[in-house]
């Protein structure tokens, strides 16, 4: 199922201010919350669609490969090979707690919701930046990769728990295994409760007695990594997506980081991308662009025969449909465009300056004032 527009998700217009896209955001995020919806799994795919709209949205480099790029520039093409799969509710309300004030209310009423205020902190592994060169052919069929990454894995030794065996963690005695502390407060208002982050065992509810020797305790090492990426026909230049989940791992078990993808185009050898038209310069011998036949171009795929008319003339553009690069939306196919030209030698025997010689006599070989006004029409069109 195709992906909604963010900008409809959250019911904003296209030149919304991050405020404006803000609000929205917790609008929407209150009306769909999960403790407000308990079992309703509809609500909880929307409340999941709208954070996964408001991160890109609100984010200004995000929001501009999105704008030009659609859900595949911002990291969620559908059919992409595993790019943009959703978000979890641990990352919503690890990166979008702030929204709501985080940890922090009166009376009963505690950031995103009761229930949610007394969940332990869940590690988030960092993202991870990789470069992948992509020639025509690759961009233009899609392609999979497998690439060796130097990256943060869980431990083996321990299975990122980062204690030596199953029995060297308990219960953190100054939170009691809520991941975070509440402090009660009298104020005119009446009693005031902030919570944070419990500092003995930074979140996580648990405090870990022996530590695995391997890791030191972390849970992670850093090792080498084969990920096979999946990449879209139609990608470009600059473009970036991204892998949910192959980025880092998490501290203790936690949740891994994002591996993001930034495509670099390796050139052609004769083609020319032009978005998703393919540009060509055909350059015809004077007899061939007077007597006209065929010639071969070359294609992504091998090459094509065109039809070259006689008396064709220099400047003349030739449109081989579809024969240039998919959109990366599935919004069609370019096309190829040859740019024709006209060599003239720059050295002729005497023999071949006789023959043009007397060619240049021939009525055929004097321009017509309608070819004379074309051109000075065209030329005329440059300075207006």
């Amino acid at each position: 199922m195709a992906k909604r527009d963010y900008y409809e998700v959250l019911g904003v217009e296209r030149n919304a201010t991050l405020e404006v896209i803000k609000k929205a955001y917790r609008k929407k995020a209150i009306e769909y919350h999960p403790d407000k919806n308990p079992g309703d799994k509809a609500a909880e795919e929307k409340f999941k669609e709208a954070a996964e709209a408001y991160d890109v949205l609100s984010d200004e480099q995000k929001r501009q490969r999105y704008d030009q790029f659609g859900h595949a520039g911002a990291g969620g093409a559908s059919g992409g090979g595993g790019y943009g799969g959703g978000m979890s509710m641990e990352d919503i309300f690890s990166q979008f707690g702030d929204i709501f004030g985080g940890h922090f209310g009166f009376g009963g009423f505690s950031g995103f919701g009761s229930s949610r205020g007394s969940e332990r902190r869940v590690n988030r592994g960092s993202d991870l930046r990789v470069k992948v060169k992509l020639n025509l052919n690759e961009i233009a069929k899609g392609v999979e990769k497998k690439i060796k990454v130097k990256k943060y894995i869980p431990c083996k030794a321990c299975h990122g728990s980062g204690a030596e065996g199953s029995n060297n963690t308990k219960t953190c005695d100054t939170c009691h295994g809520s991941g975070i502390v509440t402090r009660v407060a009298n104020t005119i208002l009446g009693q005031m409760r902030t919570q944070s982050v419990c500092p003995a065992c930074d979140g996580e509810g648990r405090i870990i007695t022996r530590k695995c020797p391997v890791c030191s305790g972390e849970g992670i090492v850093r090792d080498d990594d084969v990920i096979t990426l999946n990449i879209p026909p139609g990608v470009a230049e600059g473009m970036q997506l991204s892998m949910s989940g192959k980025g880092n791992a998490a501290r203790h078990g936690g949740v891994n980081g994002d591996l993001l993808i930034l495509i670099e185009e390796e050139p052609h050898p004769e083609l020319i991308r032009d978005e998703n038209d393919l540009l060509y310069s055909l350059l015809l011998t004077v007899p061939q662009a007077a007597l006209g036949g065929n010639v071969e171009v070359p294609t992504i795929d091998g090459k094509a025969k065109v039809k070259i008319d006689p008396g064709t003339q220099p400047g003349k553009v030739l449109r081989l449909r579809n024969k240039g690069l998919p959109s990366v939306n599935s919004y069609g196919t370019g096309d190829l465009l040859i740019n024709v030209s006209v060599y003239i030698p720059e050295t002729l025997t005497e023999s071949e300056k006789a023959t043009l010689a007397g060619l240049d006599n021939s009525p055929n070989f004097q321009p017509q004032k309608t070819v004379k006004d074309k051109l000075f029409n065209k030329f005329r069109q440059m300075f207006d």
